[in-house]
């Protein structure tokens, strides 16, 4: 990535956008939507998951009214779909552990 016509401002911007991708990518490893790139394989570890999700809420908090407009907008996309992704992953590890929601595979 040749960063060198970005004034220091546009390559903090980038910075943090490259932070906020990587807690993404740490938190879709451990829902198990991502194959983590060490071991090739879906490793499904919600604790991790959770602790990537609360490095960014943290990150906003802290953050709070001083980021510019897109990178908050990015930052709050990206933090509402890994909610969603999570919430969806606890329900289904709920919903294994109850014998009567099982399906049968075709």
């Amino acid at each position: 990535m040749n960063t060198d016509n970005l004034n220091a401002d546009q390559q903090n911007q980038l910075l943090f956008m490259m932070l906020i991708q990587q807690h993404q990518q740490i938190a879709m490893m451990g829902m198990g939507k991502l194959k983590n790139p060490a071991t090739d394989a879906i490793e499904r570890d919600l604790s991790s998951a959770k602790y990537a999700i609360d490095t960014l809420n943290a990150l906003d908090a802290y953050t709070a009214d001083n980021l510019p407009k897109e990178l908050k907008g990015y930052l709050d996309q990206t933090l509402t779909n890994l909610r969603l992704n999570y919430a969806d992953e606890v329900k289904k590890g709920d919903e294994s552990k109850d014998p009567g929601n099982e399906k049968e595979e075709d």
